[in-house]
């Protein structure tokens, strides 16, 4: 599986892309604009410069990964790749339409992954003619750094393209974990109901954001707390996942804390926005 292509240079998709061409893939990275593009590559750059600070670079292989990475705001540049990583915004429409186009444009054999953290594979691969091809690859963030891929496989997904990408994750330096295509898989299916149990332990009193975040960090052994990471992951993130476990499971425990809503409504989306349930 030589050919890469990622579409969506944002956090999720210049990580991945950077990875790959870490891995030794020549990358297409495409994205709508030449800014997203540029900062993208910013993105990459700045975080190879820190591998060659702490010396598992050196500069020379930090200019050969960075020209293995071609940015482009055409989407036909992704037309030979043998598999596609879509890094979009978090929205089925968006997707589906970008499904759609792709199906058309690559080759027939080529596999079609979505980094999506919740919304249905089976939905997406639905959209297009070769739904034996679709299959999610949730990378979490940051991708350079965090060791697992999230497999998902839609209903429709053969044990070809699954076992392609299990190998492609290998090569990654990944650890892939496979998960069917129920909401939310595994990740945010345990993770969101703890940020927003969290939201709601705030929401009523029960103790200041700094106890709340304490208490998981030292008695849990968390990295970070649940409030702390709802900032980092993004709270406009967080309330379209759990309306995802919401509406795709039709249970009251996955409803979103008030206060979640009432900040995503201010503008508070956490560190993206300089302030979410704390100020950055």
């Amino acid at each position: 599986m030589g050919r890469f292509a990622v579409i969506g240079a944002g956090t999720m998709g210049s990580g991945i892309a950077q990875v790959a061409a870490r891995a030794g893939f020549d990358v297409v990275l495409r994205d709508v604009a030449p800014e997203y593009l540029d900062r993208g590559l910013t993105t990459i750059a700045a975080s190879l410069d820190r591998d060659v600070k702490k010396e598992r670079l050196t500069p020379a292989q930090k200019d050969e990964i960075l020209a293995r990475i071609h940015p482009t705001t055409e989407l036909a540049a992704v037309k030979d790749a043998e598999i596609v990583v879509e890094a979009i915004v978090e929205n089925f429409a968006a997707k589906a339409a970008l499904f759609s186009e792709l199906d058309a444009l690559t080759r027939p054999e080529a596999i079609l992954a979505t980094n999506t953290s919740s919304i249905s594979i089976t939905k997406i691969g639905a959209v297009t003619k070769r739904p034996t091809q679709v299959i999610g690859m949730h990378f979490m963030n940051p991708v350079p750094v965090m060791p697992l891929v999230e497999v998902i496989r839609g209903r429709a997904t053969s044990d070809a393209t699954t076992n392609a990408i299990l190998e492609l994750g290998a090569k990654l330096g990944k650890t892939c974990l496979i998960a069917n295509d129920f909401p939310g898989f595994v990740s945010n299916r345990i993770l969101m109901p703890m940020l927003n149990e969290a939201m709601f332990a705030l929401y009523e009193g029960v103790a200041t954001r700094e106890a709340i975040d304490g208490i998981m960090k030292l008695g849990m052994n968390h990295p970070m707390g649940p409030l702390t990471l709802a900032d980092f992951i993004g709270l406009d993130v967080c309330l379209a996942i759990l309306d995802v476990l919401y509406e795709g499971f039709g249970d009251p425990k996955y409803r979103a804390c008030p206060l979640l809503r009432q900040y995503v409504a201010a503008g508070w989306l956490g560190r993206k926005t300089g302030r979410g349930f704390y100020e950055y």
